[in-house]
């Protein structure tokens, strides 16, 4: 049954409310495997999800050899191996370990840095983040003070083009056109420019000036602290940062709230062999989808659950991209998989309240203009940024609202046990696509 359209704002919890620290940091990790209905859960961070042949190669034989065989990618470019039995952790990290990993223990949960992912290969952006990602990791590493970050802590690193700026990360690295970075600390307007080489440098200090404010809070993330003191974390990293990095001056750029993923397909105008760019239907990838996506060089993991697979030869990139195709994943404009995403679900999460994948998947129709997420519960673990439409399991049904780009959501419907009328609702609220 479907009831009628309403306009009302969603009901709380709303996409990605506040959390203040009530407990210890639970976030999975390679080292910390989390208890699923599934099985044990390892979450291994990838910094700007990329990785070697040879790690590449590892995380699949990981996957096969302790869990269920399927690489779950995440909304950071981070891989999940899911099924794991519950006495694996102490060989499963000296394999982890083996392949550069793990460079720290202790570091290992606060690695979470997202990065443009075709930075350096199409000619766009100003800046090729490499270098920052780096260093940006190594200082991270060498710190004391970093291991208390929380696992949900989240830097960001764009080259200019705007697409992970659009994120909402914590701290947010951005390259400008003069060869300097723009730092951004949460989601405002105001940036902090420094010299490109000071990027690093310069996030780690603005992480340690907000580890100093979450003291008093119990904050997880820069948008869980008090508004009166997000103010006062600004002008304190601005402080910090005039005392150690020459040329540091305020602005104000806006920050983009609409990301643009890499395009499927071909990337344009890649000089050192050919890129592809692929997606991943519900970001879960069987071993021979791996095995095919990690068999070239280097492996780029987005943001988007979805991949940049790069030193292809030219005369292999058309024939490598019809096998990723023949193998279910997404290589070019309008597939209908596109935008599709889903939390886990039953039977794999105790607090879903349905098999979200399997009903997104039986609801895949045309290509449509919006994303859409469904998920089990009220959390919406992993759920999009910008604008997209919100698919809730809920006690009465699922529940489909509209998340505008500014974060208001309105409500557009609930179905009850129907899942034709589930799939006509989700299908006239994504619009179709251009």
């Amino acid at each position: 049954m479907l009831a009628a359209m309403s306009a009302s704002p969603l009901p709380s919890p709303s996409p990605g409310g506040a959390r203040a620290r009530s407990s210890g940091d639970a976030c999975p990790g390679a080292l910390r495997l989390h208890r699923a209905d599934d099985g044990a859960l390892a979450r291994i961070r990838i910094p700007g999800g990329v990785l070697t042949p040879r790690q590449a190669g590892v995380l699949g034989s990981a996957a096969e050899r302790f869990g269920d065989g399927e690489l779950h990618l995440t909304s950071r470019g981070n891989v999940q191996l899911r099924g794991l039995a519950p006495d694996c952790g102490a060989e499963l990290a000296g394999l982890l370990d083996g392949a550069g990993l793990l460079p720290s223990a202790r570091h290992e949960r606060v690695r979470n840095v997202v990065a443009s992912p075709l930075s350096g290969l199409d000619g766009f952006g100003t800046v090729d983040i490499r270098p920052w990602l780096t260093g940006l990791d190594r200082l991270l590493c060498a710190s004391d003070s970093t291991t208390a970050l929380s696992g949900r802590f989240l830097f960001a690193l764009d080259d200019g083009r705007g697409d992970v700026d659009a994120l909402g990360a914590d701290l947010t690295l951005v390259g400008d056109g003069d060869g300097s970075a723009l730092l951004r600390v949460g989601t405002g307007d105001a940036v902090l420019r420094v010299p490109s080489a000071d990027g690093p440098r310069a996030a780690l200090t603005a992480a340690d000036a907000f580890l100093d404010a979450a003291r008093a809070t119990g904050a997880w993330r820069v948008k869980d602290l008090p508004g009166e003191t997000r103010d006062a974390l600004s002008a304190d990293v601005a402080r910090r940062l005039r005392q150690t990095v020459p040329g540091c001056s305020p602005e104000q750029r806006p920050r983009p709230l609409a990301a643009s993923p890499p395009a499927h397909g071909r990337v344009p105008g890649t000089r050192h062999g050919d890129a592809l760019s692929v997606g991943v239907p519900l970001g879960r990838l069987d071993p021979a989808q791996w095995r095919l996506l990690s068999g070239g060089g280097e492996l780029r993991l987005t943001p988007w659950r979805g991949a940049v697979v790069t030193g292809i030869a030219a005369h292999r990139a058309d024939g490598l991209l019809d096998e990723l195709s023949a193998a279910g994943l997404i290589t070019g404009p309008g597939s209908p998989w596109a935008g599709v995403g889903a939390c886990i679900g039953q039977p794999g999460c105790v607090k879903s309240l349905a098999d979200v994948r399997a009903q997104a998947g039986a609801a895949v129709g045309p290509a449509g203009r919006l994303p859409v997420y469904w998920s089990g519960c009220e959390r919406r673990c992993g759920h999009p940024h910008g604008e997209w439409i919100d698919v809730v399991a809920t006690p009465g049904g699922h529940r489909v609202s509209h998340v505008r780009a500014d974060r208001t959501a309105v409500a557009v419907a609930t179905v009850r046990d129907d899942p034709d009328a589930l799939a006509a609702a989700v299908a006239a609220a994504r619009g179709p696509s251009a």
